[in-house]
This record gives C-alpha cells, sequence and structure tokens, in this order.
C-alpha cells in the first residue's frame, strides 16, 4: 500500500461523503473487508479522485451519471449526498437526472428523482 495515495484518498474520501460515513466504514472493516477498504481508498480516492485535473464537483456529476447507468441506487443516494457536499447545487442534480432518464431510460430517471427528493427534502434543500 502507498500510505501518501491511502491518506490523500482518505482526505478526499472524507470530504466528499463525510468523515463519519467513512469513519464507520473503516471501523466495521475485518481481516476480510478491510484490503478492499485500504484498496478502494488508495485507488478510488486518492489516485482517481485525487487527480485534480476534474474538480471535484464534475467528478460527482460524472458519478451521478455513471452510478444511475450501472443501476447501483444505493451508491448513487450516498454519491449523490457526496455531490451537495462537493457544491452540486439542485438545478445541476436536476439536469443531471434529465441526462440520465434521456440515456439510461425514464425509468431510471424516476428512481433517480425519487431518491433526490428524499435526499433534497432531508438537507432542505
Amino acid at each position: 500500500m502507498d500510505k501518501a495515495l491511502f491518506e490523500k484518498g482518505l482526505a478526499k474520501r472524507k470530504a466528499t461523503l463525510g468523515a463519519e460515513y467513512v469513519e464507520n466504514a473503516l471501523d466495521k472493516a475485518d481481516d476480510f473487508t478491510m484490503p478492499f477498504q485500504e484498496a478502494m481508498t488508495e485507488w478510488c480516492w486518492g489516485f482517481g479522485w485525487g487527480d485534480d485535473t476534474i474538480d471535484a464537483k464534475t467528478r460527482s456529476l460524472m458519478n451521478l451519471t455513471m452510478i444511475a447507468a450501472l443501476g447501483k441506487m444505493h451508491e448513487w443516494e450516498l454519491h449523490l449526498n457526496g455531490a451537495i457536499n462537493n457544491g452540486v447545487t439542485k438545478d445541476e442534480i436536476r439536469a443531471a437526472i434529465h441526462a440520465i432518464a434521456i440515456y439510461c431510460g425514464v425509468p431510471q430517471g424516476v428512481e433517480c428523482f425519487r431518491i433526490a427528493r428524499a435526499v433534497l427534502e432531508q438537507r432542505g434543500m
């Protein structure tokens, strides 16, 4: 493991998903799942999110569309909160969901709007 890349990834991961969520995920990891947590933090968050060529807000919007295309809605909700943490606005979320509906199908857009409405209400937006 590249400790510096892990630490960079850990900071990016916490900034997007929230320190409490990340610390909880790491605290719950055991000898079976910890290697994945470490690799994902180093590779996805350190190498991927650590590349500042694409800013965090744009990267969040990209993630929302890709995760929706995969149909991984639990992760989509998590990354929607992260996108808001990274400065994505309600109007930008709506526009992203429109693109999701066009390219992934209207039922997927409906599901994204359902989740987004609940998240936005919960966050008072």
